[in-house]
Parts: C-alpha cells; sequence; structure tokens
C-alpha cells in the first residue's frame, strides 16, 4: 500500500489543553484509525514534540527532521499532548537532541516513573473519559514545574512569523536573544533538537500550509513568495524534502 499523510485517515481531532496543563503543553489531539486496514502513513516534520497515550503505555515523539513512516493498526486509538516550544526538554528531563527522530516508550526515558505515571489511569471504553483521566494525570505531574523555556519559546514565535526580508537569520536571533552564537546553538538543540537553520526551514513549510489553506485561490507561486521562499521551484524542493509529495499533490 502507498503511504498516505497522516491526517488524511481515520478520525483526528485537536484542542487547547484544560488549564492545568497550558505551562508545559499547548493542545491535546485524538487520531483514532479506521477499522479496516490503515495504510503506512507519513509523518511529516513540524517542530514539534508530543507525548502520546498508545495501548496503555506512554510513548514520546520527538521532533523530525525528515518524513517518518508510521503503520498503526486498524482501530488503534492515540491521544497524544503537544508540547509547547521550549517546554518538553524541562517537562522530561532530557535534551531534546537525544530524542530527534525518536519513538520512545517513555520509560526508556524515566524508568519506573513511567510506569507510576501509567498506574493512574484507568482503562475506559469512553474516549472523552480517557481524555479527561490523561489530562488530570498529567496535568498533576506538570503542576508547579516550570518546564518552558521562555527564551526558546520567543526565538520559536519569532522564527515562526518570519523575518524581514533579507535578514540573516542567526545574527538575528543573537540580537533579539543577547546570546553567543555558540550558547544559541547550544540552547537551540537543548530545546528543539537542531539548529535554527533547520527550525526556520520547517516552520517555513508549515507557514505555506497555513497560507495555502486560507487562501486557496491563490497561486502557488504567490504563496511560495509570501512564505518567505526564493521561488516555486525553492517550494518544490522544500515540500519533497520535507514531505515527499509536491504542494500540489497535499492541496
Amino acid at each position: 500500500m502507498e503511504p498516505v499523510l497522516a491526517q488524511t485517515t481515520g478520525f483526528f481531532r485537536e484542542r487547547p489543553v484544560a488549564g492545568g496543563l497550558a505551562d508545559a503543553f499547548s493542545a491535546v489531539w485524538v487520531h483514532r484509525m479506521d477499522e479496516r486496514a490503515v495504510p503506512p502513513i507519513v509523518i511529516t516534520p513540524d517542530a514539534t514534540i508530543d507525548l502520546q497515550w498508545i495501548d496503555g503505555r506512554f510513548r514520546v515523539a520527538g521532533p523530525d527532521k525528515e518524513p517518518q513512516i508510521e503503520t498503526p493498526a486498524a482501530g488503534a486509538v492515540i491521544v497524544g499532548f503537544r508540547f509547547r516550544p521550549g517546554a518538553a526538554a524541562g517537562w522530561l528531563g532530557v535534551p531534546v537532541g537525544e530524542i530527534v527522530g525518536g519513538r520512545l516508550d517513555l520509560g526508556e526515558l524515566w524508568g519506573t516513573r513511567s510506569r507510576e505515571l501509567s498506574d493512574r489511569i484507568k482503562a475506559t471504553p469512553n474516549l472523552a473519559d480517557l481524555v479527561r483521566r490523561l489530562e488530570e494525570t498529567i496535568g498533576a505531574h506538570t503542576e508547579g514545574r516550570a518546564a518552558l523555556d521562555r527564551q526558546m519559546g520567543r526565538a520559536f514565535d519569532v522564527i515562526d512569523e518570519g523575518l524581514p526580508p533579507e535578514t540573516p537569520l542567526v545574527p538575528f536571533l543573537q540580537r533579539q536573544l543577547h546570546m553567543s552564537e555558540r550558547t544559541l546553538r547550544r540552547r537551540f538543540e537543548d530545546a528543539f533538537g537542531y539548529g535554527p537553520k533547520t527550525l526556520d526551514r520547517i516552520l517555513r513549510f508549515h507557514r505555506f500550509r497555513r497560507l495555502q489553506r486560507q487562501t486557496a485561490d491563490t497561486s502557488t507561486a504567490l504563496l511560495a513568495i509570501e512564505a518567505g521562499y526564493a521561488d516555486q521551484a525553492h517550494l518544490i524542493r522544500e515540500s519533497r524534502r520535507l514531505t515527499g509529495v509536491t504542494p500540489s499533490a497535499l492541496a
């Protein structure tokens, strides 16, 4: 079977997290696979890190630099909690550079502490109840912990908004954050798993995707320029690199 993009199969919904989790997480999402055979799904890099609940266990999905292919079971339900930019390292207790591209059982990072967290989740056939219990349990673990690296959260926002044209990225961030280049790169590796230029590439592509969804009648060439690409050919190369397909196929 040909792989398909993750959110094009089954049921997918997301919403903001409950208040007690908002210091470390931005959203909770549910992805329920079709009951029939599920084709391999493509996970495209989006600069996010998720804590996921699958089959009674917590899994950490690290940030990706390139597309990942997974084959979930038919009917599988995945509940994900998306970390706020700059919060995963503090919450997990490990530099994000150690989990790039990984899909790790939380026990690999926490040992028996992971089982203690999982044991608080009681089985229920009701999906809404399950999400509520997960929010309560993760919220109790999150409460009072200063997980968010606010400087790195700010750096993420600056890049996500897009820099002024012809602005060199790293010197601009150094001025904004008052950091040496060496410190900046180390902090990025710890918080995001890769350097500023890789984060910029990924966020620029998702900026294009947002524009593509909002303005369906605008030409791809114009959207490419608005998103920050040199031209349409530049966009197409990046789209193939990050998703394996062209922008028109994504649309």
